[in-house]
């Protein structure tokens, strides 16, 4: 019985500026696969590659060669509207900056997602957000525009608007790399929660070796080439 990988990738690489006397590749035949509900660590040295394969498992950039199947379906050949069909059905993101809107409200930032999408929130996706906020810790804070916010409290509206379509993939790009030590492990503990109590799967990226320390599988990328991947070892 074949295994139902979340998504496949097969000798992907990725090429700037193709035909050009400054064409590069960054990404040098890399291949991994990710099972529904893995919590994952994405590591390695600045320019190693990892933003750029963040944003092609995320359906932001096309790779250049090798094949992307998720949940089961090519994607590489996909135009930008079934991308963005795709990438709305099953992904999220959290980024090292939150990129919550200033003039909306905790509560209306996490239902942008959905507003941008249908034009309208339905009564169920307001109930959704709702609970999330509850969920991170906000229930208290929902009507508070960011600037009310703390840089953790602003993080966490930004996981709850990360899960507010029920992705059945979270890639969060260095989610802790703009807090403090106490704000970072907070943030880090509600990932881990949600994935304990969600079942979603998660990809972080992350310089700060004991937050990998705390995901369950390491994949290392080096000159643009999967150097490690490997359950974490507990101690």
């Amino acid at each position: 019985m074949n295994m139902p990988w979340l998504l496949e990738l097969d000798d992907v690489r990725k090429r700037y500026n193709i035909g050009l006397p400054s064409e590069a590749e960054v990404l040098h035949g890399v291949s991994l696969r990710l099972a529904a509900g893995e919590f994952t660590a994405l590591v390695g040295p600045s320019g190693s590659g990892k933003s750029t394969l963040l944003n092609i498992l995320g359906l932001l950039e096309h790779l250049s060669s090798g094949s992307y199947r998720l949940q089961g379906e090519p994607v590489q050949d996909l135009d930008d509207d079934a991308l963005t069909l795709r990438r709305r059905r099953t992904l999220g993101f959290v980024f090292q900056f939150h990129h919550l809107l200033p003039a909306f409200n905790a509560l209306e930032n996490v239902t942008l997602p959905v507003l941008a999408a249908e034009g309208r929130v339905p009564a169920a996706v307001l109930q959704r957000a709702r609970e999330l906020l509850d969920a991170v810790g906000l229930a208290g804070a929902m009507a508070k525009r960011p600037a009310e916010l703390s840089g953790g409290m602003q993080q966490r509206v930004a996981i709850a608007r990360a899960l507010v379509l029920q992705p059945a993939l979270v890639l969060a790009d260095e989610p802790t790399g703009n807090l403090d030590t106490a704000s970072s492990n907070d943030v880090f503990t509600l990932l881990r929660r949600i994935h304990a109590e969600r079942g979603t799967a998660f990809i972080v990226v992350t310089h700060d070796s004991r937050l990998a320390a705390r995901c369950d599988r390491l994949i290392e990328l080096v000159d643009g080439q999967v150097s490690r991947d490997e359950p974490v070892a507990r101690s």
